[in-house]
């Protein structure tokens, strides 16, 4: 039963309690019974005093015990005797004592630190990646359930929310001081170097394949003199040739000025774009003009339609999903949280941290939905789930009386004839 469920005015009681209820109200009857009975016949022989004697006793007993359990829950027999109906008239302080007695044994973050630390949680998480259930209940449940939200959901609209989210943040980001720390980066540990090359050899090829654009271009500008006397021909060559060797020079040579220029313009570009605000306002403005790019909208829209698609493929074939790349990938890094202990300590103090973290934050929060919720219910409410929840357990209580009451009853009744 759920404890924050809505009240309801009409839960009916447990079977297993109408059933002990039945027992300890019959044996009650039955001592009744039984002590007429060995009323009737005590003149006829001395043993039906004993019987006599316990079932006396028994009715005191199950009497007293009947009336102990009632009054925790109402009057008994509808009479207003004080300190009874326990239940109804102390219903908003057994809420607080519930909710302390909850903060303080399982809510305070010593309790919740120590109870993680016997808690493996990358460990569960490494071995359900290694060889998850994909044919098990909690599964297919999950994968029917992202499918149905995925489906239901209106294309267009919530492709819209997630660019205009994601745009949202990438406008409200300063990107340029990322992109001078990147580059800053990337150039300290020489990562730029096959970038240049790259630049440099994509250079030569463009050279090679337009070496007869570059040609008409000198015939085009040559003087009529020049073009007589076949000086055109030589000038290009002589440029096609130089810009070749300049080209194989730049490859060659990591030394060359051209190439420190170049690293000295990078390492420009990184410093402005930390430290220069001109710089991080451009950046800002082409980002902003970026992102109201029809195109960029639309390839947006894209993006997330394919990410959609993909995921609903994933989600209804699981076990397709399993068995290719993405299965696999998820596949090793469970392996990798049971092989490596350093991962997997990481991950359980990061967890512990934020157990004992939420403990901090709102277990305080969590006590006083408790209270409240307690303070919320009507007493019929109250008082109706507390009996169904532990009355079986007090049916007994009052079998146990109605027994104990008679041995002791007899007890008495033996010293006495013996006395």
């Amino acid at each position: 039963m759920n404890p924050f469920a809505p009240p309801s005015r009409a839960e009916p009681p447990p079977s297993a309690l109408v059933r002990m209820r039945l027992v300890a109200t019959g044996l009650l009857v039955l001592m009744a019974a039984l002590f007429f009975i060995a009323r009737a016949l005590e003149a006829r022989h001395p043993g039906f005093g004993y019987l006599q004697a316990f079932a006396e006793a028994a009715m005191v007993g199950g009497l007293a015990d009947w009336f102990a359990v009632t009054a925790l829950f109402r009057h008994p027999l509808g009479l207003p005797i004080p300190h009874t109906a326990i239940v109804p008239r102390n219903k908003d302080r057994i809420g607080d004592t519930l909710a302390a007695f909850l903060r303080a044994n399982f809510l305070t973050p010593q309790v919740v630190a120590r109870r993680m630390r016997r808690v493996d949680v990358a460990g569960t998480i490494g071995r359900f990646m290694a060889a998850p259930p994909a044919g098990g209940r909690l599964w297919k449940g999950g994968s029917r359930l992202i499918a149905d939200i995925l489906e239901s959901l209106d294309q267009k609209r919530l492709g819209s929310m997630v660019k205009s989210a994601l745009a949202g943040q990438l406008r409200e980001m300063d990107i340029a001081p990322l992109l001078g720390q990147a580059l800053h980066a990337a150039m300290a540990e020489r990562r730029h170097v096959p970038l240049i090359d790259a630049v440099i050899r994509w250079t030569h090829r463009a050279l090679a394949a337009n070496e007869q654009m570059i040609r008409d271009m000198v015939q085009e500008r040559a003087g009529t003199l020049l073009r007589w006397t076949g000086l055109d021909e030589t000038l290009a060559n002589k440029i096609i040739d130089g810009l070749d060797k300049l080209a194989r020079d730049l490859a060659r040579d990591p030394d060359h000025p051209i190439r420190k220029r170049a690293e000295e313009a990078l390492e420009l570009l990184a410093y402005d774009l930390q430290h220069d605000p001109k710089m991080r306002e451009r950046v800002m403005r082409m980002k902003a003009e970026l992102l109201d790019n029809p195109a960029v909208e639309s390839w947006w829209l894209s993006v997330w339609e394919q990410a959609r698609g993909g995921l609903l493929k994933m989600v209804r074939r699981p076990d397709a999903a399993m068995a290719g790349q993405f299965g696999e990938a998820i596949r090793q890094l469970g392996e990798t949280l049971q092989r490596e202990p350093r991962l997997r300590l990481t991950i359980n103090r990061f967890v512990r941290r934020a157990a004992v973290g939420l403990a901090a934050d709102y277990g305080d929060g969590i006590v006083r939905l408790v209270s409240e919720t307690v303070r919320s219910w009507d007493t019929g409410t109250v008082t109706r789930r507390l009996e169904n929840a532990v009355g079986r357990d007090l049916q007994y209580i009052r079998v146990n009386g109605t027994l104990v009451g008679g041995l002791v009853g007899l007890v008495i009744h033996t010293v006495d004839v013996l006395l």
